[in-house]
């Protein structure tokens, strides 16, 4: 039985049956390829992964008692979505992310502003995911944050 103090598995373990494994999947991979200095937490409906209140003290600019955001992973209903900040907020990562998918995935990208989803969830491709996830530092992703995303609001 899952302790009430581990959020993380208890959160997996609300998923239902089909989602469990991609979505732990998804997760050990950003643990594994995130930069030292982003943490883990739950919001809401998801597993996000921010820059802490230790690291950046402002927060989100939407919510400044939030911790600022950079990856989240959700269980919708049709599909796993993975949130990334850092390619709404960076035009070279997007144009990278997107020239690059097709050499490790068979799907067609289906992505909007900073939200890739993954309809064939037994087919995410994880490698890739590893790598975008080690392309940004929490400092880096605080500069852009301040110098883009902070400013459009």
């Amino acid at each position: 039985m899952t302790s009430e103090l581990d959020p993380f598995h208890h959160y997996l373990d609300s998923l239902p049956l089909e989602r469990r494994k991609p979505v732990t999947e998804l997760r050990n991979v950003l643990l594994h390829h995130l930069p030292p200095g982003f943490s883990e937490v739950i919001s809401g409906e998801s597993l996000a992964y921010v820059v802490p209140h230790t690291v950046y003290p402002d927060g989100y600019h939407c919510n400044p008692t939030s911790p600022l955001p950079f990856i989240s992973v959700i269980s919708q209903k049709n599909f796993i979505a993975m949130y990334h900040m850092g390619l709404y907020a960076d035009t070279e990562l997007l144009k990278w992310f997107i020239s690059e998918y097709p050499g490790y995935s068979k799907t067609k990208l289906d992505m909007g502003k900073s939200c890739i989803r993954f309809k064939k969830i037994d087919n995410i491709p994880l490698e890739f995911i590893g790598k975008l996830a080690s392309k940004m530092t929490p400092s880096e992703w605080i500069n852009l944050y301040e110098s883009v995303v902070k400013n459009r609001s």
